[in-house]
């Protein structure tokens, strides 16, 4: 009997996500790095680029009981899932459909201005954006 595809984060070398987004696509898993087009200042000129939402971080979808698990791990600049009471974390769909709904409005931008004033185990409540309303613990 298998169970269904589910979403997990693995981690990955730093600066690798989109790297390794291709290579498990490539190796038919399927796979997703979320991005943010982020205006970069050089010296000469601005440009606009896409950034990994999260560093380090990409998502798979896949069935832990095949050998999905494997292609993953074995895939360069892959170093591990991320793991929650032993076990690879499951993360849930309405989660991600979140974050993509979130990507996909105009102009968005997740800035981390400073996490000063945040005591470790704080609730906290966003404010604004797709997010609005929902709360979680420091």
């Amino acid at each position: 009997m298998q169970t269904e595809n589910k979403w997990y984060a693995i981690y990955t070398k730093p600066r690798w996500e989109k790297k390794v987004d291709g290579i498990l696509l490539k190796n038919g898993i399927n796979s997703w790095c979320p991005v943010q087009k982020v205006q970069k200042q050089w010296s000469d000129r601005k440009k606009i680029i896409e950034e990994p939402l999260f560093k380090s971080y990409v998502f798979v979808r896949i069935n832990l009981k095949t050998e999905e698990k494997l292609k993953v791990l074995r895939a360069d600049g892959v170093l591990n899932f991320v793991h929650y009471l032993g076990k690879p974390a499951v993360i849930k769909d309405k989660e991600v459909d979140t974050i993509k709904k979130y990507l996909s409005e105009k102009d968005t931008n997740i800035e981390i201005i400073s996490i000063d004033g945040f005591n470790e185990n704080a609730m906290v409540q966003v404010n604004q954006g797709v997010f609005m309303d929902n709360k979680g613990k420091v």
